[in-house]
């Protein structure tokens, strides 16, 4: 029987990668809208702040693998989830909450769905490295 795979090895690598890829977008669209227009829509712009900040973290917790790492990233992805999953209900349901867009607005369509999948991958890719890590 094959080893388990550590979390961030293998197709962990692409997923560290992706996670990263978004903490720097999200982390310099929060800051730009931040620091320019902040007073138009204030939630919005905190919202892609924290997806930054929860992009940040997953991608952390994925490359130190281990018990911790992978608390942190199940943590992250399930956060992620439940807010991409609010978030785009919200949005859709009433576009008046959200007078610009955030990464999680309608489902991350602005990224492709992308903020969809990747929390969904993410727990998949825990689930299959369960053992790895221990």
């Amino acid at each position: 029987m094959a080893e388990p795979q550590a979390t961030n090895r293998g197709p962990g690598r692409l997923l560290i990668a992706i996670y990263i890829l978004f903490a720097i977008a999200a982390t310099s669209r929060a800051g730009l809208q931040i620091a320019t227009k902040f007073d138009r829509a204030p939630v919005a712009y905190l919202l892609s702040a924290a997806a930054a900040l929860i992009y940040i973290v997953a991608a952390v917790g994925l490359a130190r693998a281990g018990h911790a790492g992978r608390r942190t990233a199940l943590l992250c992805c399930s956060v992620e989830l439940v807010g991409v999953l609010g978030v785009g209900v919200l949005s859709v349901a009433d576009r008046q909450l959200f007078p610009d867009e955030t990464v999680w607005s309608q489902f991350g369509s602005g990224y492709g769905y992308v903020p969809l999948v990747l929390p969904i991958l993410g727990l998949l890719w825990l689930w299959r490295t369960r053992d790895a890590d221990r």
